[in-house]
C-alpha cells in the first residue's frame, strides 16, 4: 500500500504541473489574434467613430494575416532554435503593445500598423505553443491538451465579442482594448514565472530539413487546406458583427455577441474534435468532413437574410466545424512532423492559414461595400468546400496511414 500511495502521489505530482502551462498556453493562443477578434467585434463602433469603411475594415484583416503569414517560416524557425519560453513571453509582449497602439489609434494610418504587428504573435503562437506541447506533454494526451489550447482562440473571440464588447458600450471602444492590453502584460508576466526554461539547443539529427521552407508531404497538403478554410474564417470573423447591424437589425452588444457565440462553439469543437484526432487513423479523415460541415454553416448565414435567426444557429455551426478544423489540423501536424523540426513545420501550416486569412476578408470586403451579403456568403460557402476537396483528396492518397 505505501508504494502504491507512493507511486500515486507521483503522478498526481507530474500531473499537476501540466495544468498551469495547459491553461497558459491556451491564454498565450487567445491574445495572439485579440486585436484581431477585437476589430470584428467592434466593427460597427469603428466605422462610425473612425470613419472606417467596410473595405478598409477588411484590409486590416489582411494586414494583420499577411504579416503573420510573411513572418511564420521565420518565427517557426526562431522557437526551434531559441524555445518556446522565450518566444511565449515576446508574443504576449507584442500583443499588448499591438493592443495598447489600437486603442491610441486616431485613424486608419496607425489602426493598420498596429494590426501589421500583430502579425508577429500570431506568427509565434502556434510554432511556440506546439512545441512546448511535443515537450512536455505525453503523446496520449497531445490530442486533447492541443485542442485546449487551440480553444484558446475562440476564447479571445466570446471575450471580444461578449464582455470586452460590452465593457466598450460603458467605457468605449478605446478603453476595452486598452483592458486587454493591460491582460496581455500581465500573461507575459505569469508565462516567465510558470513555464520552464528553455533547454538550450545543441544541434538537430535532421539539419538539412531544417533549412527547407517548403512544405512537403502531408505538411503541403495540410498547408493548402488551411489557406482555404482561412478564406472563409476569416471572412466570418471580420465581417458577421457587421453583418448582424447591417442586415439583422441587431445593436452593437447583440451583434458582438454573435461573434461570442461562435467562440463558445469553437472551443466546444476543438477540446471535442481534437481529441477524437489524437488516434491518427481516424484523424486523417476528420478535417473534409469538418469542412463539409462548414458549407453548411456558410449556406445558413446567407439563409439568415430572410430568417434571422438562423444567424445564430450558422454561428455555433461555424464554430464547431470550420474552427474545430483548424485545431484537427495542428494535431496532425504534431503527428507528421520532421524530427527537429515541429516549430517549423507547425509554421508552414499556420502560414497558409494566415494567408487564407489575408485573401478572404478583402474579397468579402468588396461584396460587402455594394450590401451582398448573400453573394459574400456563398462565396465562403466555395472556400470551404475546396478545403474538403482538398482534405478527401490528401485522406483517399494517404489512405489514413502516419507516415508521411
Amino acid at each position: 500500500m505505501g508504494t502504491e500511495h507512493k507511486d500515486a502521489a507521483a503522478a498526481t505530482d507530474a500531473a499537476r504541473p501540466a495544468r498551469a502551462p495547459t491553461a497558459l498556453l491556451t491564454c498565450a493562443m487567445a491574445f495572439s489574434m485579440m486585436q484581431l477578434f477585437l476589430l470584428g467585434a467592434l466593427g460597427p463602433r469603428l466605422v462610425d467613430e473612425l470613419d472606417v469603411s467596410p473595405t478598409l475594415l477588411g484590409l486590416t484583416t489582411t494586414v494583420g494575416f499577411g504579416a503573420a503569414a510573411v513572418l511564420s517560416p521565420v518565427g517557426g524557425r526562431v522557437v526551434d532554435r531559441v524555445g518556446p519560453r522565450r518566444c511565449l513571453v515576446a508574443l504576449l509582449l507584442v500583443s499588448a503593445v499591438a493592443l495598447a497602439l489600437i486603442g491610441s489609434a486616431p485613424g486608419a494610418g496607425l489602426l493598420l500598423a498596429a494590426v501589421a504587428l500583430g502579425g508577429l504573435p500570431q506568427a509565434l503562437a502556434n510554432p511556440a505553443t506546439n512545441k512546448a506541447i511535443l515537450a512536455t506533454v505525453p503523446p496520449e494526451r497531445r490530442g486533447s491538451v492541443t485542442g485546449m489550447k487551440q480553444s484558446g482562440v475562440q476564447l479571445g473571440a466570446f471575450a471580444a465579442g461578449l464582455p470586452l464588447a460590452a465593457l466598450a458600450g460603458v467605457a468605449g471602444w478605446r478603453g476595452a482594448v486598452w483592458t486587454a492590453a493591460g491582460a496581455a502584460v500581465v500573461a507575459a508576466a505569469w508565462a516567465a514565472r510558470t513555464l520552464p526554461r528553455d533547454v538550450p539547443r545543441v544541434g538537430s539529427s535532421t539539419p538539412g530539413a531544417r533549412s527547407s521552407l517548403v512544405p512537403r508531404g502531408a505538411i503541403a497538403w495540410l498547408a493548402a487546406f488551411s489557406l482555404l478554410l482561412g478564406c472563409g474564417i476569416a471572412s466570418v470573423n471580420t465581417y458577421l458583427s457587421l453583418y448582424g447591424t447591417q442586415r439583422l437589425g441587431l445593436g452593437p452588444t447583440a451583434a458582438g455577441a454573435l461573434v461570442a457565440v461562435l467562440g463558445v462553439a469553437g472551443v466546444a469543437g476543438r477540446v471535442g474534435w481534437s481529441k477524437v484526432a489524437g488516434q491518427p487513423a481516424r484523424a486523417v479523415w476528420l478535417p473534409g468532413g469538418l469542412a463539409a460541415g462548414a458549407v453548411g454553416a456558410a449556406l445558413l448565414l446567407a439563409a439568415a437574410s430572410f430568417a434571422h435567426p438562423l444567424a445564430w444557429v450558422a454561428a455555433v455551426a461555424v464554430g464547431v466545424f470550420a474552427v474545430a478544423a483548424n485545431a484537427v489540423s495542428m494535431v496532425l501536424v504534431m503527428q507528421r512532423a520532421t524530427p527537429g523540426r515541429a516549430g517549423q513545420d507547425s509554421a508552414l501550416v499556420s502560414a497558409g492559414f494566415f494567408a487564407g486569412f489575408a485573401v478572404g476578408p478583402p474579397l468579402f470586403g468588396l461584396l460587402a461595400e455594394s450590401g451582398r451579403y448573400g453573394t459574400g456568403w456563398l462565396l465562403v460557402a466555395v472556400e470551404f468546400a475546396g478545403a474538403c476537396a482538398v482534405a478527401v483528396w490528401w485522406a483517399v492518397r494517404d489512405r489514413g496511414g502516419v507516415k508521411r
